[in-house]
């Protein structure tokens, strides 16, 4: 392959099946962990491995720095989402109109290869940068998150960039994200005679009309940067059969969080909620199951240092150096809310992301190596 070492290894990552194994078929991240462990034992850096699943561990390259009380995390995920309904060969990454394509290619192994030829190349340039510098690539951020919780145990930082497809935008907020269910029990009856059953359904329908009702007081509480808080109820399961009365019913929902609202007041407001409804309708039994995801809302002061200090480069090198935020999580708030501060900034586009062609522009790429080297060099 023609093309700088940087694509190159992105190439090479696109080209191992990462799919995270909690998607059916998926072989998990061993196969690529090893690959960016010998990335870097090859090159005589420091690197070890943080067992998170069995297998399935964290990946951390260490870059010593002079002053050794203060540290960097640059960080990126090793697992993908599934390969389901692509229209392209997933794992054959192929280069066209400056773009290269396969699964991965933008969320997130660009950011990842970036930041690996950043850290490689200081090394190999005998540069030591100010302060200390660690490269996690960690497992699991498409599922559960349960690398970069392992990564967070101890650990300390005065930085951390977060690789995502932001357009190479610095990201300094983003919204959290609650998931759970709420379920309807009513009793089953023959269909000829659903005076002598309670309908599921039918209550559940009252309870997704409240909570599109009370959406509306959402768009009352506007962050400056995410704007409001959502709600979306995505998934209903109910009944057996057409001639039944259905005794069951089930939604799932997703609310994203704006930064300062936390989960458990989020969930009592829900509650409360229902609460209003039964007292309305007698016959209407609903409880709230207990949440199947959560995560913080990320929101890092604009006048941090590592916040400052992005909005300098990207300007210095002609780009849009504007701190903005995004709709979607990443692992930044698990290490900004460890009490390091956070930002999500990496090639390539969120609308390509988990799609059926994944792309990421090679330009992008490139400047995003440019971008993670000039930031380890500078931030002090």
């Amino acid at each position: 392959m023609n093309a700088s070492p940087v694509i190159q290894t992105l190439a090479s990552l696109v080209s191992i099946n990462s799919v995270n194994s909690s998607y059916e078929g998926g072989p998990g991240e061993r196969e690529i962990a090893t690959w960016i462990r010998n990335f870097f034992e090859q090159r005589g850096i420091e690197v070890w491995e943080q067992e998170v699943f069995p297998n399935r561990p964290n990946i951390i390259a260490r870059l010593p720095g002079r002053n050794s009380s203060r540290r960097i995390i640059l960080e990126a995920h090793t697992d993908t989402v599934s390969v389901q309904g692509m229209t392209i060969p997933p794992f054959e990454p192929t280069i066209a109109d400056g773009k290269m394509f396969g699964r991965g290619s933008c969320d997130t192994k660009a950011g990842l290869a970036a930041m690996m030829h950043a850290v490689a190349s200081l090394h190999e340039d005998g540069i030591q940068p100010p302060c200390e510098v660690w490269l996690a690539a960690v497992v699991d951020e498409e599922f559960s998150y349960r690398g970069v919780v392992k990564l967070c145990e101890g650990l300390t930082g005065h930085a951390a960039l977060v690789a995502e497809p932001t357009g190479l935008r610095a990201v300094i907020a983003s919204k959290g994200v609650l998931r759970w269910r709420i379920a309807v029990r009513g009793k089953a009856a023959h269909s000829g005679k659903p005076h002598l059953g309670i309908n599921a359904i039918n209550h559940m329908a009252r309870v997704i009309l409240a909570i599109e009702e009370d959406h509306q007081r959402l768009a009352t509480q506007v962050h400056p940067l995410l704007g409001p808080a959502t709600v979306n109820v995505g998934v209903i399961h109910g009944g057996v059969q057409v001639n039944f009365v259905p005794d069951t019913c089930t939604i799932e929902i997703d609310r994203r969080l704006l930064p300062g609202e936390t989960v458990e007041a989020v969930l009592a407001h829900y509650q409360a909620l229902l609460d209003t409804l039964k007292s309305q309708h007698p016959t209407l039994d609903a409880f709230m199951e207990p949440p199947m995801l959560t995560d913080r809302a990320l929101e890092t002061s604009a006048d941090s240092e590592p916040a400052q200090l992005a909005n300098t480069l990207l300007t210095e090198m002609g780009l849009d150096g504007t701190l903005c935020g995004v709709p979607f999580g990443s692992d930044a708030s698990k290490l900004s809310h460890q009490g390091i501060p956070s930002l999500v900034v990496g090639p390539g586009s969120i609308d390509q992301a988990h799609g059926a062609v994944e792309f990421v522009e090679l330009a992008q790429v490139e400047r995003a190596f440019e971008f993670y080297r000039k930031f380890i060099l500078r931030f002090e």
